[in-house]
């Protein structure tokens, strides 16, 4: 593979290079708790490099060993959900921002599954030049578009049937994203979403985001922070009720413990939010 065929994204791209470093590293645990074989070929790709203790910044370790210890929790909720969605009758799948997200190739669905990753130009490219050898264990349709702007034009011009039930995943997503761009994207999958339909999503609540933007205002880690943009609101099951959700919120903590990782946040001054897992069902 040449290097004019695979352009590394920049920006909020390579935070999706950070997202499959650390699948990568839970994939190789005794007990992990997913396997993301793929990862390890985008860390490749991108020239990635595991810093060294020595080059870690004692504020920095802090912050990715929270990231180490919360991204798998949320991969194995999300990897839940989208089992019982498709169980319960969605045949139709749509990742918003689905970055370096392998769950087309390393999850088993059922026939007649289609699933739809929507994301920027360069993400799409870049990950479809290095699983091009690689069959995905349903039908993926790769879409190119921006999820501030006319996104669900493009997703119907690749197929999307908007009378079909739908499992739709907003993961890590939202916070990139301002408020008024979240309440769009949420009239939007409204608009699309059948009776019967699923959502799920990733939430930090105002509360953590301004302590993690304080305490990380110049720091190393800013360049990642500085690309935040707003909180969920501090009720996300109000709020997907406003959108026709009825909706369950999650305890990081509390799952963790119950994929047998008891205690796992306790050492955090900031962990997840205690609403930041979020599954619903449209009604």
């Amino acid at each position: 593979m040449s290097d004019d065929e695979v352009r590394v994204p920049t920006g909020v791209g390579m935070t999706a290079i950070g997202v499959a470093a650390i699948r990568a590293h839970e994939s190789r645990r005794d007990d992990r708790l997913f396997d993301d074989p793929l990862a390890t070929r985008f860390l490749a790709a991108a020239g990635w490099t595991a810093p060294t203790a020595a080059e870690i910044e004692p504020r920095r370790a802090r912050w990715r060993m929270l990231l180490v210890a919360s991204i798998p929790i949320r991969t194995r909720f999300l990897d839940d959900y989208l089992r019982a969605a498709t169980d319960a009758g969605c045949r139709q799948v749509v990742l918003l921002g689905a970055g370096l997200d392998t769950r087309a190739y390393r999850l088993a669905w059922p026939d007649g599954t289609r699933l739809f990753e929507v994301d920027l130009p360069d993400m799409v490219g870049f990950k479809n030049a290095v699983l091009s050898d690689v069959t995905p264990s349903c039908d993926r349709v790769p879409v190119i578009a921006d999820l501030t702007d006319d996104w669900p034009t493009a997703l119907k011009t690749a197929g999307f049937d908007p009378t079909a039930p739908t499992a739709w995943v907003a993961e890590g997503l939202l916070v990139y994203l301002t408020e008024e761009q979240n309440e769009s994207l949420l009239t939007d999958i409204a608009a699309l979403s059948v009776p019967g339909s699923h959502l799920a999503l990733t939430s930090l609540d105002p509360g953590r985001l301004d302590a993690i933007r304080e305490r990380h205002a110049d720091g190393p880690t800013h360049s990642v922070v500085r690309l935040w943009r707003s909180s969920a609101p501090e009720d996300p099951v109000a709020w997907l009720a406003r959108y026709g959700w009825r909706a369950t919120a999650y305890d990081p903590a509390e799952r963790a413990a119950s994929y047998g990782r008891p205690n796992l946040f306790d050492a955090f001054e900031n962990p997840p939010s205690s609403r930041g897992l979020v599954s619903a069902v449209r009604i």
